[in-house]
């Protein structure tokens, strides 16, 4: 079993000695003589226990720096437990201490097996919190089985999730394509008290601008030619629950201003329809796009607008999820390899490549991979190369984290073009894109995007 970390802070280098070669057997014992080096051992070493003289310099005669550093240390690691080990017996100072979240207070002189017994103490509190504090972290993760993540910006997503889920309130959701925004929507609608009614979702931008309105809004039988029956829409089909209404940004006006009154009144009439209809439904809404702009451009009603940001969740990319790429991968390789029989696994290099990698379309774009290559590898262990990605040795020296990603994607992008022979569909097929999100990538990295690719991907 592990050894506990603790740190000794403490400026007398004969204490600190002792205590080192006391301590050494039951704990990995880091050393600091004051507030600069004690915060770089927090940062690289992680000790779960400290004990921390409140004497240290430039102040060593009183517990201005000891206690400064006490307050820094419980920022960093509020799970943390620090011992005050202190030649100072005023009360005052044991009391300010204990205030500013110490676990305990020990004078000197030191007796070694007291502090053992205070240590040893300490350290089981320690232990069962991490633990406790792991449990929670996991049980939020459960209450959102289709959503992974344990970034800090997804945390937060959970965190709104389960605050608007309680109220009605129009919620927009945006975020890059890929992202997973109609997994919050639905998420949102599973916690709500509405999770008994349907969820009716429909984008807006896949279907024909002169065929939407009926698909919303429903018709009446000979309201238009084929229109052989009478046909609820997406509005009414939703009666009781909740309407998703995905890539928002791609309605066109004239709707704009039929969906305005149903946000307005909570009332619609079916297209060639005289009866007026009460729905009783939720709106959420999903886009990719930075409605503001759209707003300002005139392809979007702003009083549409504010009628569905009343509050607004931005999803962040899978670049900015710090290790959720990596989790989301184990999780897609053990729900698509389940069915198949042989259980393939992940190599490091693998792994490697998949924190370093981009991931332009998001999550979605790695699920693509990920069942990409639980098809296509020959062997059980998952190559990056099944993966469609560079080893991450091929990257260029000397590149922060930003750029050597950015030189990861341009090399992908430029091995799938030439594989392709310049064709752009087929090349995004390739790396898991949609064609406009391709060309948006080339047209980023100053890459060349043959003439008649870019006039169709603009009429796209």
């Amino acid at each position: 079993m592990e050894k506990p970390k603790i740190l000794v802070v403490e400026d007398d280098e004969a204490i600190r000695t002792q205590m080192k070669w006391a301590l050494t057997h039951d704990y990995d014992v880091y050393l600091a003589h004051d507030s600069s080096s004690a915060m770089e051992a927090m940062k690289t070493r992680l000790p779960q226990l400290i004990t921390l003289d409140l004497g240290l310099p430039p102040s060593p005669e009183d517990t201005t720096e000891g206690l400064k550093t006490l307050s820094a240390i419980l920022q960093f690691d509020p799970l943390a437990k620090v011992i005050i080990v202190s030649g100072n017996p005023d009360k005052h100072a044991a009391l300010e201490a204990i205030s500013i979240g110490a676990h305990d207070f020990f004078t000197k002189p030191i007796v070694i097996d007291e502090l053992k017994y205070i240590l040893k103490r300490a350290a089981y509190v320690q232990r069962l919190e991490s633990e406790y504090r792991e449990l929670q972290r996991q049980l939020k993760q459960r209450q959102f089985a289709e959503i992974i993540g344990s970034s800090a910006g997804m945390q937060e997503i959970f965190t709104t999730i389960r605050k608007v889920a309680t109220n009605d309130v129009p919620v927009l959701i945006t975020g890059e394509s890929g992202t997973g925004k109609e997994l919050v929507a639905r998420a949102i609608h599973s916690k709500s008290a509405r999770s008994s009614g349907p969820f009716i979702a429909i984008n807006c931008g896949a279907i024909p601008e002169n065929l939407l309105e009926s698909e919303l809004f429903g018709h009446e039988k000979g309201s238009f030619t084929g229109a052989h029956q009478t046909r609820q829409g997406k509005v009414e089909m939703a009666q009781d629950g909740t309407l998703f209404l995905d890539e928002i940004g791609e309605m066109p006006l004239q709707l704009q201003v039929k969906l305005l009154r149903f946000l307005q009144d909570s009332k619609i009439e079916r297209v060639g329809g005289r009866k007026v209809i009460d729905i009783n439904a939720r709106v959420l809404a999903a886009t990719n796009k930075e409605l503001k702009t759209v707003v300002a451009d005139n392809r979007f009603r702003e009083d549409l607008y504010y009628r569905l940001a009343v509050v607004t969740m931005e999803l962040p990319p899978l670049r900015d999820r710090e290790d959720d790429a990596l989790e989301l991968a184990m999780a897609f390789m053990q729900k698509y390899s389940s069915g198949a029989g042989v259980q393939k696994t992940m190599s490091h290099k693998t792994k490697e490549a998949i924190a370093a990698y981009r991931w332009p379309g998001n999550v979605r774009e790695l699920e693509n991979r990920v069942r990409r290559a639980l098809t296509l590898a020959e062997a059980n262990m998952i190559t990056p190369a099944d993966m469609g990605l560079a080893e991450t040795e091929h990257v260029p020296h000397g590149l922060n984290l930003k750029k050597a990603k950015e030189a990861l994607e341009i090399k992908l992008i430029n091995a799938a073009m030439e594989k392709n022979n310049g064709n752009l569909s087929k090349s995004a097929d390739d790396l898991g894109l949609t064609r406009p999100t391709l060309y948006n990538l080339m047209h980023k990295n100053n890459m060349t995007v043959a003439k008649d690719d870019k006039s169709q991907t603009e009429e796209e």
